[in-house]
C-alpha cells in the first residue's frame, strides 16, 4: 500500500500562493471549511457562493494577494467545468430521454413482472443500480419511489424492506461510479484513469451495494416500521404514453457508454501500446465525451422516437434535461476553485509535510478527510471536491491504479453518515414518510455502512494490485 513520503509531490510543482507557516495554514484551511459549512448549514446559502466564500477566507487568511486567491479560485472553477461539465450535461440528457419516454418505467416495470417475495429486495436494489448508471441521485429518487411506494402497497411489502436496497443502489451509484459528478471531478484532480476507476467501481460497488441493501434492509425493517403514506404516490411519465421503448433496446442505451469505457479500460491494458490503430480507436470511442454523446444520439433513436417523440418533443427534452443542472454545474465548478485554492495555498504540500513520518496509508488518510467534510458540510459532492483536492499530492508517485483506488477511496468517505444538514436525508425523510429518529435508523446508517464497506474493500484492493 502507498505510504505519505515528500517525494510524492512533481519536482516542477508550482510554488504556493503564500509563504503562510503550517500552523497559520492548517487555521486557514479550517476557517474556510469551516465558513462553508456555516454559510451551507446554518444559513442555508447556496453551496456555489458559500464555496466561493470559503475560498476567498482560505486565500486571505493564508496571507495570499487577493488578486491571486481570485486567480486561483476562477482558473479551478474553470478547469473543472471544462473537465467535467459537458460530461455532466450529457448524462442529464441521457437522464431525461431514459425517464421522459418511459423506457425506465420498462425496466422498472419487466423486472418486477419477474420477481416474487423474498427476490424483491434483490430486484429493487438491481433496478436502482441501472437506472443510477446515468441519473444524479435527486433524480433517481424521484424516478423511482413512485416505484417503491406501488411495490409496497400493492404486494403488502415493508416499506423499508423494499426501499433500503433501491436507496443504497442509487447512492453507491452516485458517489463511486463515473459519470456522476463527484467522481468525475475526483478523477479530474488526481489525475486518474476514467475506464480503469470505473472497472474498480463497479467491482466494489458489487458487493457494497449486496450488504448496504438487501442484507441490511432486513435488520433496518425490524428498527423502522412505516405504512406506505399514500399522499406521496404521484402518477409515472409513461402513464401518458401511447406507447414507450422496449426493456432490451432500453438496457442497451443506458449501458452503451459503460460498455464503451469499460472496453477502452481492456484495450489499455491489453494492448499498452499508443501507436496501435485499434488502441487509438478505443482511446476516442471509449472517451467519456463520445461514450455519452454516442448514447445520447443513440438514444434519441432508441426511447425518443419509440414513445412518439417528434423532433419537437425531443428538443423539448433536451431543453429541460438542462436547465435544472445549472445549480450542479455551478456547485462542482465552484468546489472546484476551492480545491484549487487549497492546492496554490499549499495545503496539499503542508498535509505532506506533517504526516511524512505518519504510519496511516494514503487512501485511509483520504477516506477520513472525505469523511468530516461530508460529516460537516453534509455534501457528497462538496466533501469529494474539497477532499480530492486535499488529497491529491498524494497521487503523484502512485501507481494507476491505486490513483484510480484514491478516488474510489474519497468517493467512499463522501457517503458517511448523511444527517440533518444533507438535503438527501430530508429527501428521503418526507418520501418515506418517517421521523427524523426512524431516517436516522434506515438511511443514515445504510449510508455509514456503504461507506465503510467501501472503503474497507478499496483498502483491502489496494494489497494486492
Amino acid at each position: 500500500m502507498t505510504r505519505l513520503s515528500v517525494e510524492m509531490l512533481a519536482a516542477d510543482a508550482p510554488p504556493p500562493i503564500t509563504s503562510a507557516g503550517h500552523a497559520q495554514l492548517g487555521i486557514a484551511v479550517l476557517a474556510g471549511i469551516a465558513v462553508i459549512v456555516l454559510l451551507i448549514t446554518r444559513y442555508k446559502l447556496h453551496a456555489f457562493l458559500s464555496l466561493t466564500i470559503g475560498s476567498l477566507v482560505l486565500g486571505a487568511l493564508a496571507g495570499a494577494p487577493l488578486d491571486k486567491a481570485i486567480s486561483s479560485f476562477t482558473s479551478g472553477l474553470g478547469s473543472t467545468v471544462a473537465g467535467v461539465g459537458v460530461l455532466i450535461a450529457l448524462g442529464a440528457i441521457l437522464g431525461k430521454l431514459l425517464a421522459d419516454s418511459g423506457g425506465a418505467d420498462e425496466i422498472v416495470d419487466t423486472i418486477l413482472a419477474r420477481a416474487r417475495g423474498r427476490a424483491m429486495p434483490w430486484v429493487m436494489v438491481l433496478i436502482a443500480s441501472v437506472i443510477g448508471l446515468p441519473l444524479f441521485f435527486e433524480v433517481g429518487i424521484v424516478l423511482l419511489i413512485p416505484v417503491v411506494l406501488m411495490v409496497a402497497k400493492r404486494g403488502h411489502y415493508s416499506l423499508i424492506r423494499i426501499g433500503v436496497p433501491a436507496l443504497a443502489g442509487l447512492s453507491v451509484m452516485h458517489g463511486l461510479i463515473p459519470p456522476h459528478p463527484g467522481p468525475l471531478v475526483a478523477i479530474d484532480a488526481v489525475g486518474a484513469n476514467l475506464g480503469i476507476t470505473l472497472a474498480l467501481g463497479l467491482l466494489v460497488a458489487i458487493p457494497t451495494v449486496i450488504v448496504a441493501g438487501p442484507l441490511f434492509s432486513g435488520f433496518a425493517a425490524r428498527w423502522v416500521d412505516v405504512p406506505v403514506p399514500d399522499r406521496m404516490l404521484p402518477q409515472r411519465p409513461s402513464k401518458e404514453l401511447e406507447r414507450r421503448p422496449g426493456f432490451g433496446v432500453t438496457l442497451v442505451t443506458v449501458l452503451l457508454p459503460v460498455v464503451l469505457m469499460l472496453a477502452k479500460a481492456l484495450v489499455d491494458i491489453v494492448v499498452d501500446d499508443p501507436g496501435n490503430m485499434t488502441q487509438r480507436v478505443f482511446d476516442i470511442i471509449g472517451s467519456p465525451m463520445i461514450a455519452l454523446l454516442a448514447a445520447v444520439l443513440v438514444g434519441i433513436f432508441t426511447l425518443g422516437l419509440p414513445a412518439g417523440f417528434g423532433k419537437e418533443q425531443i428538443a423539448r427534452t433536451v431543453d429541460t434535461s438542462l436547465m435544472p443542472i445549472a445549480g450542479i454545474l455551478l456547485i462542482v465548478g465552484a468546489g472546484g476553485g476551492f480545491k484549487q485554492t487549497l492546492i496554490d495555498c499549499g495545503a496539499g504540500q503542508m498535509i505532506l509535510d506533517i504526516s511524512k513520518d505518519w504510519s496511516i496509508p494514503a487512501l485511509l488518510l483520504a477516506w477520513l478527510i472525505a469523511v468530516a467534510i461530508r460529516l460537516a458540510t453534509g455534501s457528497a459532492t462538496v466533501a469529494t471536491i474539497s477532499a480530492a483536492g486535499l488529497v491529491a499530492p498524494l497521487a503523484a508517485d502512485m501507481s494507476t491504479t491505486h490513483t484510480a483506488l484514491l478516488v474510489l477511496v474519497i468517493g467512499a468517505g463522501s457517503l458517511f453518515f448523511s444527517h440533518v444538514n444533507d438535503a438527501g436525508f430530508w429527501l428521503v425523510k418526507e418520501y418515506f414518510g418517517m421521523s427524523v429518529g426512524q431516517t436516522v435508523k434506515s438511511w443514515s446508517v445504510m449510508e455509514t455502512i456503504i461507506s465503510v464497506v467501501a472503503g474497507a474493500l478499496v483498502l483491502l484492493l489496494s494489497l494486492v494490485i
